[in-house]
């Protein structure tokens, strides 16, 4: 069977960056499961995937553009220290979870000056070269329960 849309993928992958160091892999782990074609997955690698078969395995090169994004400095923002809750001692490379307009966001503290935090909203990878090692290890028809809800469900899925 071949990885189209509303298909459900198992796949064990592992993740570098352009100077060859592992940033996250399945290995030790249950393979990832996806339902394909919902953009669960970045853009570069889920386009990659379309139309390949279990047992396949590919080595994959992405760019920024189809992975998480360019940096951009409009995603920095300065804000008052006070903004905070918690105690916790803030330091320069945390990452903070914000509530925006837009639902929750991760933010990386990129520099701390007195009553001021630098918060940058960019994906810790963007700007970043991805090469992924992905080996296909199943893919099945999702249920329709499965593509009505945009996920999969039971064994490798979720539900909330």
């Amino acid at each position: 069977m071949k990885i189209t849309k509303n298909t459900v993928v198992s796949l064990d992958y592992t993740l570098k960056n352009n100077d060859g160091t592992v940033l996250d892999s399945s290995a030790g782990r249950e393979p990832l499961v996806y339902l394909h074609g919902v953009g669960a997955l970045i853009p570069g690698l889920e386009n990659k995937l379309e139309g390949l078969e279990a047992n396949a395995a590919l080595n994959v090169t992405i760019q920024p553009e189809d992975g998480y994004g360019k940096r951009s400095e409009e995603l920095i923002h300065k804000v008052s220290k006070a903004g905070f809750q918690g105690d916790e001692e803030m330091q320069v490379g945390m990452q903070v979870q914000l509530d925006t307009e837009n639902g929750p966001m991760i933010a990386t503290i990129a520099g701390i000056e007195g009553e001021e935090v630098t918060l940058d909203l960019n994906h810790p990878l963007a700007d970043e070269i991805l090469h992924f090692d992905v080996e296909i290890k199943d893919v099945r028809n999702a249920t329709e329960d499965e593509i009505s809800h945009g996920h999969v469900h039971g064994v490798g899925g979720h539900h909330h």
